[in-house]
This record gives structure tokens, sequence and C-alpha cells, in this order.
């Protein structure tokens, strides 16, 4: 393969770089690329372009924000350009100033609508994709303020009673404001309304202020032009966006860039209709007086661009399809039911991992959400999921989601198989051509095992947006692809046992050389640990191995390599009680800390539960978490603030706590309940759960004599499978009737 290196080209470039008193480009290039194994693919195009426009965002931040600190800006700002607060973020040579520090929006939206308007820690509603933002404000005569972005006293909730809404309340210097945003269907059309109800305790004249912003949660966003219709009841924004008021104006006043932030001069300003601002910079104010009402309801209309109109009370229908649970413990109860309505609401057909940063397609994160909504029990959408990821299969075979990046074939296949499974339906005969050519490709990735180097006869070095370091021979690909090879080979048993035996047989050579490769591991670290890769030391990127136990089931429970690799990411790569990843998260991550205590809980390691806890209280307000936490200011630092990846995993954590598969037809209960749910004496109920086997639904009450009485509603596929009762503190039995009186062990209240 031809390089820069041998091409006239390079001497160009580097001339002109070097006039101009740049660094050579190509030798920094070549550099970069020493830094990791050779690979096809440096980086997809797909992250470079979407970290290119993230990085635009933030230069235009670092213009605007430092240089305009007497503005009213979101709470993120506020905060990070304190230098009094701990969310202080230096900037000295940064060429991009970014959010870092309070990550943590919240989305809102409704079932099957790809739209998901979303709402900052401090109320900030931003109703479109990366758009303006409506902030809400007091301020009375006598001089008293209530600025949300600015308040000290906060709560924020979502509301799940009647479809899913966020409330902020807030209240400062005698002023008190209650925001309450959702999407409802309108005459049948979606709208993002927000509904606003203020009070002052000194009943003096106060006014209650919407404002439109030119920013949001990332920073600034472009706002141009905004215009009072001659109601005084409807903006119009960037010639085209409506916000609609059910009440008329008071008193309007817009600005300029040029004349500065509309909030510094709201009350000197004469009133006017319109302003535009090349500069995109303009912001303007709709103030209420608050004697005439209290209330106050904004409405935006969203475009709906579905083929069929939106049912009514979706909300309802949908929940009512999942699992719930019902324990002592609210907040885990409130988790639970934050967390099913993130995937309801991120899968209007594609799944989203997120609603902002990543409104876009991985299939990694389809594989985790996929089968959240499987165990769930949310099958219909999940089938729908499925179904887009077809037509992303290139003509080779390759699911390619983003180019370089091994994993995906791998992780399709094995949620192919976990449908069917999990449903009990036959494979649909129009997946049969996509898994061979799937199962196929993998096989033709794999490396040559004529070498005895560690990396022989794995996949090839590859890209991994799971953040394990740079391009390298990773064993979260290889486990992957066994994986995969082994749901394509069980696919197809019945009907092309030909190709089946050829994928059972690729799986096992595969797993072999994942075994001599982690041998040589072992003999170089001198401890069975599994590295990121074959040549790497153990780092925070061996978090990637644990998927050999967790979710792929391909190492047993009490395999050494995989609980000693465990207890070095838990002895040197924990903050707090959570994993942190080193590795451009910088963060503690939710989602991962989760997957180790699903590896612990398989062992038996009482562990899990610490982790389940820590990650319990690093959830939002809203029971949500961003993909990276800060570990300082508890904010999000990296990625989306809404993550859907850490809510399947919070789902599926929860339900291997009552049920654990191993193998095809045993189930583990109640191994990982905790002991002082038990304790409080009151019922628990969870499901229905799904499992290969069938479903369940699981009710365990406390008697008076410290019994416990375990029953479960199954509904099996087939035959019944072998069912083990291992609840904490009770006596393990083996039982084949729907329901056990377990008795309790001698140190049971210890």
């Amino acid at each position: 393969m031809r390089t820069l290196s041998w091409l006239p080209l390079r001497y160009v470039i580097r001339r002109a770089a070097r006039s101009q008193g740049f660094l050579d480009p190509v030798e920094l290039l070549a550099r970069l690329r020493s830094l990791a194994q050779p690979s096809e693919v440096g980086e997809p195009i797909e992250l470079l372009r979407a970290g290119v426009v993230f990085h635009a965002r933030g230069l235009i931040n670092s213009k605007v924000i430092q240089h305009n600190m007497d503005w009213l800006w979101p709470y993120w700002i506020e905060r990070q350009y304190n230098p009094e607060d701990i969310s202080f973020a230096p900037r000295a040579f940064a060429i991009t100033h970014i959010n870092q520090t309070h990550r943590n929006w919240t989305a809102i939206g409704y079932p099957d609508l790809d739209h998901f308007p979303i709402v900052d820690p401090r109320g900030l509603l931003t109703p479109l994709l990366d758009s303006w933002s409506l902030d809400t404000w007091l301020i009375s005569e006598d001089g008293r303020k209530l600025l949300p972005s600015r308040a000290a006293n906060i709560q924020q909730r979502y509301v799940l009673d009647d479809g899913l809404a966020i409330e902020t309340m807030c209240s400062e210097n005698g002023l008190h404001l209650t925001l309450t945003a959702a999407v409802r269907l309108d005459n049948e059309k979606p709208v993002c309304e927000m509904h606003i109800a203020a009070a002052d305790n000194e009943k003096t004249r106060t006014s209650l202020i919407v404002s439109a912003r030119p920013c949001n949660p990332e920073g600034i966003s472009s706002l141009t032009g905004i215009s009072l219709a001659l109601s005084r009841r409807e903006w119009i924004i960037n010639q085209g966006q409506r916000v609609e008021f059910d009440r008329p104006a008071n008193r309007h006043v817009v600005s300029s860039y040029a004349d500065g932030d509309v909030f510094l001069n709201l009350f000197s300003c004469s009133d006017k209709n319109d302003v535009e601002c090349t500069t995109g910079l303009a912001t303007g104010a709709a103030l209420f007086d608050l004697a005439e009402s209290g209330t106050l309801k904004v409405t935006v209309p969203l475009d709906d661009d579905s083929p069929v109109p939106l049912p009514p009370n979706a909300w309802e229908t949908e929940r009512n399809l999942g699992t719930r649970l019902d324990s002592p413990d609210e907040h885990y109860n409130y988790l639970h039911d934050t967390a099913l309505s993130s995937l309801i609401l991120h899968s209007p057909r594609d799944v989203y991992p997120g609603p902002y940063t990543y409104k876009r397609f991985w299939f990694r994160d389809a594989a985790f959400i996929i089968h959240a909504l499987l165990c769930c029990g949310l099958h219909d959408r999940a089938r729908r999921a499925i179904d887009e990821f077809f037509h992303r299969q290139t003509a080779l075979g390759y699911f390619r989601s983003q180019e370089g990046e091994w994993d995906s074939n791998g992780q399709v296949l094995w949620t192919l198989q976990r449908y069917r499974d999990i449903t009990g339906l036959p494979t649909p005969e129009d997946w049969y051509a996509a898994i061979g050519k799937g199962a196929r490709w993998i096989i033709r990735k794999l490396m040559k095992e004529e070498s005895e180097a560690p990396h022989a006869g794995l996949l090839p070095a590859g890209f991994s947006a799971e953040h394990l370091g740079p391009n390298d021979y990773y064993y979260w690909d290889d486990f992957w692809a066994v994986a995969g090879l082994r749901a394509a080979a069980s696919l197809l048993h019945e009907v092309e046992p030909e190709a089946s035996r050829e994928f059972r047989e690729a799986a096992d050579g595969l797993s072999d050389a994942i075994d001599r490769s982690l041998a040589a591991c072992k003999q170089r670290l001198r401890r069975p640990a599994m590295p990121a890769a074959p040549y790497r030391r153990l780092d925070a990127g061996a978090i990637g191995s644990i998927t050999a136990g967790y979710p792929l089931g391909l190492f047993s429970p009490d395999d050494v390599r995989l609980l000693d690799c465990v207890d070095f990411l838990m002895e040197n790569c924990f903050v707090h009680g959570a994993f942190f990843q080193d590795m451009i998260h910088s963060g503690m991550n939710a989602y991962l800390t989760l997957q180790t205590a699903q590896v612990l809980l398989r062992a038996g390691d009482s562990r899990y539960l610490d982790l389940m806890d820590s990650v319990a209280g690093l959830a939002s307000p809203t029971g949500q978490w961003p993909e990276a936490i800060h570990p300082q200011t508890l904010g999000g630092c990296m990625g989306d603030g809404h993550h859907v990846w850490a809510s399947a995993e919070w789902l599926l954590m929860v339900r291997s706590c009552f049920v654990q598969e191993e193998g095809s037809d045993r189930l583990i209960l109640g191994a990982g309940i905790p002991e002082r749910w038990l304790r409080s004496g009151k019922p628990i109920s969870y499901g229905p759960v799904h499992t290969t086997t069938g479903s369940l639904s699981i009710q365990l009450t406390t008697l008076d004599n410290d019994q416990l009485k375990i029953t479960w509603q199954p509904r099996w596929h087939e035959q019944a499978p072998t069912i083990r009762i291992a609840v904490p503190g009770y006596q393990v039995i083996s039982q084949q009737q729907s329901s056990a009186l377990l008795q309790p062990l001698d140190n049971h209240h210890d």
C-alpha cells in the first residue's frame, strides 16, 4: 500500500508547513500512528466528522462566552467559568471551550417520535435538536430576582404519572418557580410544552419572563432573528420556528449582540417587536405581569415525519408492556421506572444511545439497548430496531456503523440469537442470508495462525469506540466475534447444517487462539488478568475484556482470568466506588461499573451490591446518568448527558438480581436481591422478566418466623428449566414447583 512518503505531495506539504513555521504534518501523523498497532483504518471518518462539529462549537464558545461574562448564561457556564466554584475549568491555551463539568441534561418526548427536547439541571429548555433555548426568570420591581441558572435552591425530577415530564422547582428571595416540560399531542400533532407556575411571597409587582437564548447545554447556538406577532402571543424565531404563549406579553424587549444580552436592559429599553442579528446572538424577552396570572403555558410545535399518526396514551400502553419493580427501596424503583422510560423514548425505530450528542446509531450501543428491551418484554420495539440492521450490511457482509470497528458483526449476530431465544419465535427466513454473510465476514477477517505471535488467529487491529486506547488487537472484538459465530451456528443449525458446522468450528478456533494469546499475557504480566490487547500492560482498557463474562458468558463464573481482571480494575481503576475510565472519558462510568458488578454477582461476590449502590447514588435527580461523571462536581464530563446505554445496564443489572441465566436451560432466582430489602419485611415483586426459557413474575414475602416465601408465575416456551433459588441470607435449594419456602441461614441477621 502506497503511503504519503512515496509521493511528491509529501515534499510540498512539508515545505509549505515549515515555511510558515508549522510542524511537518506528515511527520506528526506518522508519529501518532506509531503509537498504535498497524491497522486498516486510523479512525472512523464518522467520528472525525462528529469531533470536528463538536469542537467547531467549542471554538465559537471560546470566542463568545469568556468575553461576555456579564451575560446570563446556562447553568454549566455559570459554574464552569466561575473561579470560586469547584467546577471551574482553566481555559488558558485551550483552543475550544466545551461543557466538561455538567453534562446533565435530560430528554423528554413521546413514544415513536424522533424528537428529543432536552432540559438542563436548572430548567433551561432546548426544544429542537442543537437549537436555541428558552429560559424563565422572575424579577420584582424592588430588585429581587429568581434566575434558575444562578439559583442555589433547585429540585428536579422526572414525572412519570401522566406521560413523561421534567419538573424543575426553584425558590429564592421570596420568589418561586415551577417549570414542567413535556411533549404532548395537540390535535394529534406533537408539541413541546412548558407549563410555568410562579409566585411572589411579597406580592409586589413582579414580571414573569420567558427569554429566547442563543445557547444550550453545549454552548452557543445560532439565533439570528426574533419577531413577536401582532397578537403578542407568538414568536417567530430564525425566520420559521414558532413559540406560542397562552396569553399576550405585557412587554417585549429584544437585543442584538452589539447591544449585549437582553437581560442587561430588561427595564431600560423600550418595547420592540423584532430584532435581526447577523452574528447569530440575538436575545429576546417576553414579560408577563405576575399579578394578572401566576401561570403561563409556552408551546413549541414539533415537526412530525412519522409514517402513521402517533397514538394517544402511548406512554401508558408501552410501560404496561414492560417489566415492573416494586421493592422497599423507592430510589431503586424510581431508577427502574426512569430507565425503562428512557429506552422507550430512544427507540422510535433505530435505537439511540442519547438524545443529543449521541443521537446517532452504533451497533455496539444497540446490542445492549435491544437486549434490555427484549428482557423487559418490549419485543415489538426490539424487533423494529433489529429490522434496521440489515440495510447497514455491506455486500461483503460487514455490519457497518463506523468503519474500522470489528465488534459489530458479533454484536448483531448475538442480538439476533437473543431475539429468537427470548421471544421463542422462529428465526425469520429473510435473516438467513444476512446471518451467513455476517459470520463469513468474521472468518475472512481473522488473521492467519501461521506465526507464534500473540495476535495470531485474532481479529486485526482496529479502532475501538469503547475508548480502550489506540488501534490494537482488542480482546473485546474477539470475544464478540466468538459469540457471533456461535450465534450464527445456532440460528442456522436446522436450515443450513453445513454452514452451522463451519461457524461452530471457526468459533472454537478463535476461542483457542484467544486462550493461547491470554496464556502468553499471563506469562508476560505474571498474573492471569486479561489486558485489553495482547501487547498491552494492565490498565483501564482491560474493562473491555470482562465481556467474556458479561454479557457473553463465554467464561465460567469462576474463571480466574476473569476474576483477576476484575480484581485489578477494582484495585486500580475505581474512584468513589465506580469505575473510572482514564482513556478519553476521564470520568466515572455507570454502565462500565454495572458490567463489573454483573461479573461479581455471577461469581457470587457480594461486592456487586456496593457497585450498584454507587451507581444509584451517581444518578441525576431525573434518574439518569451522563456517559462519564466528573469525580469532583459529580456532573457529566463526557458524552451525552442522558446516556441510554447506562439506562439499559441498570435494567439488566436489576434483572440479574432476580433472574440469572446459566446455559440454555437453567435459571438462578434471587441471587442479587439485597438483604436489606428482605429485612424490611415488605413484599417484593418483579416481572414479568423474559429469559431464553420463557417469562416469569416473581414475588417474595418475609414471614414472621424469618422464613421467606418465594413464588413465580411462569410462561415457559416449552419445557420448564432447572431452577436454583439462591436468595442471600437463605438456604440454597433447587425447585421445580412455582413456589418455595426458604429457611434463613444462622447468620442471617449478622
